[in-house]
């Protein structure tokens, strides 16, 4: 099923691409900060600026705007599969990267605190490959892409609850 969703994107991702006519291929400015785990509130900050486009199809930054502005895939517990809900999103950041072949993106994987050190390791890197795979199915190449694991060391929400968990099981997409 989540191979089908993928398929499916990529299809309708390359009607997109051949649909458009008008392409600019200026890069956001990543000197201006990143996104990235370290800050604990959880919340990740577009590395394209606030409400500026990030010049990848002038007649179409509406929805990808949107799309491109999201930077954390969230995880069911004890899973590294991509929830569907997120197959748009990494469409959209797979197609971003492969018209914009300079552009590097680290993706960090993390755990909540259940289970052992190593075994949460194990599960962010597993998440960080996941999130990879679906951002090559979408046109981003290996060498743009590098994958970290935090584990749970670095997370999102403190707490031992529902909530914190699930804020806790994420990949964190990091434009360099």
């Amino acid at each position: 099923m989540v191979r089908a969703s993928v398929v499916l994107t990529c299809v309708l991702g390359a009607i997109a691409v051949a649909g458009c006519g008008n392409r600019a291929n200026t890069l956001p400015d990543f000197e201006s900060g990143s996104a990235g785990a370290g800050g604990g509130s959880g919340a990740s900050t577009s590395p394209f600026g606030e409400g500026g486009g990030i010049g990848v199809f002038e007649d179409d930054l509406g929805d990808r705007q949107g799309l491109l502005n999201e930077l954390v895939v969230y995880f069911d517990f004890d899973r590294a599969d991509v929830p569907p809900q997120y197959n748009e999103m990494l469409a959209a950041h797979g197609q971003y990267l492969a018209q914009n072949p300079n552009v590097q993106v680290r993706l960090e994987g993390h755990a909540d605190e259940r289970g052992s050190r190593e075994y949460n390791i194990g599960l962010g890197e597993r998440r960080a490959q996941a999130v990879r795979r679906v951002l090559m199915l979408n046109g981003a190449s290996a060498s743009q892409l590098s994958t970290v694991s935090y584990g749970e060391e670095r997370p999102a929400a403190l707490g031992s609850d529902e909530e914190a968990y699930r804020l806790n099981r994420r990949v964190e997409i990091v434009y360099r």
